[in-house]
């Protein structure tokens, strides 16, 4: 398939990976990029595209010099047009890093120095999107180790080590970017979020009080109304804060479903309340389990409900299991439903398991997984599939339901992780966070500060210090607007639709349940000709279970394109497609399904 982007600078060579051409190739392309790039940057992609012989040059009993930095005819500095720029006169062999800022007179060498890794970065991140690059150069662990010298020393190294390892470990990396990458959620890059976490980087300050981040708190602030607006709660009111990810905001919903309960555990222990039980689905994520374990509920205290073949949450079932545990005696206190699973994509039927919640006065949880979204609920309240959902007018009737005042976790990663990668939990009762969390610490929370205290949100998290995750979806939200998440949303269900008719009829395609998928995740066994036809179905079995490890072992060594693979329950190993990546388009179903079927097709 043709390159799309920037080798298209290359001339003669459009369309063709410069780190495959001929060395004259190569140099050619390098001419022209410098030509029509701005700063040096066409000579920095060179260099990269020439780290593998930087990099053996690096290794040990090598007597291969690294070839010098690539540069122009017009100056030593890699720029394209006469300057006085410093480069020229900087040597990196002869920097460490305490040359840099704050050392006296090392503003010019910080500049240049971080320059240099900027362009490394831009490098890369073109290189990402163009489909003629692997998704992964791959390599085994011991491989890995030795090809490159990952180890710690006493002695500092000098800056142009470290540019070397910045590259390096780069030229390592998964191409999450990749139009063609499809392992988890967390795929794609956005171009204004990556701005963003450069900024916040930047800005290195943190989330606990108002005067140490004056501007991230207030988007916090703005940020989580505007959620709860869409939500459909009255003047955006409410409660929330932003977590590190979709399992500790799991954990976060389980605390405070305790707190509501017993507040009296905060200060007792689990000691001064009953035996307390949980309900999740039997497809639910396992950091359900984790949060009862480190809670100290346990995980024998989450009782899993039986799911339909389509993976979604059977409500007699649910109201059978509450009942069972009343009567040993044991006091329910919260439901886990999900809202689009890891696995299948499912949503459970969240009305039902609503009336259920508050026919029992249980405290009601949706969560959609680590990769998806999240919402919890409490008594009469319903929790709905959310996050990016809520922005599509195409998709939102999944999401009856919701105006039922839910208690949500909202948006993740880039990517939902299809978002951004941080989870937002957000509760309609204002102050239960703080007075579930809250410990007080006078040198962190004066109470006789200038401002409004309500703006230290520090005493509500379970952390002290919290990472600035709001500023990416916040300033991705300003770039996009709500309308422009909803495009990138409906792309993503439009392809899985693509994937699901293409293949649901496809000889040697076998699906792992009947019906459309419910969300971006398709679900399917690849059948290689020699098994096919075979008649004793557990010999088939244990054959097909091999099959999906072994094409995405060598989906990994070619490094074409990379998609995930997973058992569940009586199901041996099928690949599970999800999604999420803006950058993929139906061209690229079309290749991953050639793929599955070139590389198993002797299986």
């Amino acid at each position: 398939m043709a390159s799309h982007g920037f080798w298209s600078l290359g001339g003669d060579n459009a369309g063709a990976n410069p780190g495959s051409q001929s060395p004259s190739a190569t140099r050619a392309w390098c001419q022209a990029a410098a030509q029509k790039l701005s700063g040096g940057i066409g000579s920095k992609l060179c260099a990269l595209l020439n780290v593998g012989e930087v990099e053996k040059a690096a290794e040990p009993g090598s007597a291969k010099e690294p070839p010098p930095p690539a540069t122009t005819t017009t100056g030593d500095c890699g720029c394209n047009k006469s300057c006085n720029c410093t480069k020229a006169s900087v040597g990196f062999s002869d920097l460490y890093s305490t040359d840099l800022l704050p050392a006296m007179d090392g503003d010019a060498k910080t500049m240049t120095f971080l320059q240099e890794v900027v362009d490394i970065l831009l490098a890369y991140i073109v290189e990402s999107f163009d489909r003629e690059t692997k998704v992964i150069d791959f390599h085994y662990p011991n491989e890995l180790l030795q090809m490159n010298n990952w180890e710690l020393q006493g002695e500092p190294a000098n800056l142009d080590d470290i540019l070397i390892s910045c590259r390096a470990t780069l030229k390592y990396a998964i191409k999450t970017a990749h139009p063609r990458y499809f392992n988890q959620l967390s795929t794609g890059l956005d171009m204004v979020g990556l701005a963003a976490d450069w900024l916040t980087s930047t800005a290195n300050t943190n989330m606990f009080t108002y005067e140490v981040a004056p501007v991230f708190v207030l988007l916090e602030y703005v940020t989580l109304k505007k959620m709860r607006e869409i939500i459909g709660w009255t003047d955006g009111r409410g409660d929330g804060i932003f977590s590190p990810g979709g399992a500790i905001s799991n954990m976060y919903a389980m605390l405070l479903a305790r707190f509501k309960m017993f507040p009296e555990v905060k200060e007792k222990g689990m000691s001064s309340v009953p035996r307390l039980v949980a309900f999740t689905s039997e497809h639910s994520h396992f950091s359900i389990k984790k949060g009862a374990a480190a809670l100290g509920i346990g995980t024998e205290s989450v009782i899993c409900i039986k799911v339909d073949e389509t993976g979604k949450l059977i409500p007699e079932d649910l109201e059978r299991k509450i009942l069972e545990a009343k009567q040993k005696g044991f006091v329910p206190f919260f439901v886990s439903a999900t809202a689009g699973t890891t696995v299948y994509g499912a949503f459970d039927p969240l009305i039902p398991i609503a009336d259920i919640c508050k026919k029992h006065n249980i405290w009601m949880h949706v969560d959609t997984g680590k990769d998806h979204v999240l919402f919890v609920a409490n008594d009469d309240d319903i929790g709905a599939w959310g996050g990016s959902l809520l922005m599509s007018r195409r998709h939102r009737w999944k999401l009856d339901g919701v105006d039922r005042q839910v208690f949500p976790y909202f948006l993740q990663k880039h990517k939902h992780k299809k978002l951004m990668r941080c989870s937002a939990l957000l509760i309609r009762e204002e102050g239960l966070m703080q007075n579930c969390n809250q410990m007080h610490a006078c040198y962190l929370f004066q109470q006789d500060k200038q401002y409004d205290l309500s703006y230290d949100t520090g005493d509500k998290a379970l952390q002290c210090g919290r990472h600035v995750d709001i500023f990416k979806l916040w300033l991705m939200w300003r770039a996009k607007g709500t309308i422009g998440f909803e495009a990138q949303i409906d792309k993503c269900l439009e392809l899985s639709d693509y994937l699901y008719n293409k293949i649901k009829d496809r000889e040697g395609y076998e699906m792992i349940f009947n019906g459309t998928p419910q969300h971006t995740n398709v679900c399917f066994w690849y059948l290689p000709p020699g098994i096919r036809y075979m008649e004793d179905k557990e010999e088939r079995k244990k054959h097909l279970h091999k099959v999906a490890p072994v094409i995405k072992a060598r989906m990994m060594e070619y490094g074409t394109t990379m998609v995930s693979y997973q058992p569940q329950g009586d199901k041996v190993n099928f690949f599970r497609m999800v999604i999420s990546n803006p950058a993929a388009t139906f061209e690229d179903i079309d290749f991953l399904i050639e793929e599955i079927e070139r590389l198993g097709q002797d299986l």
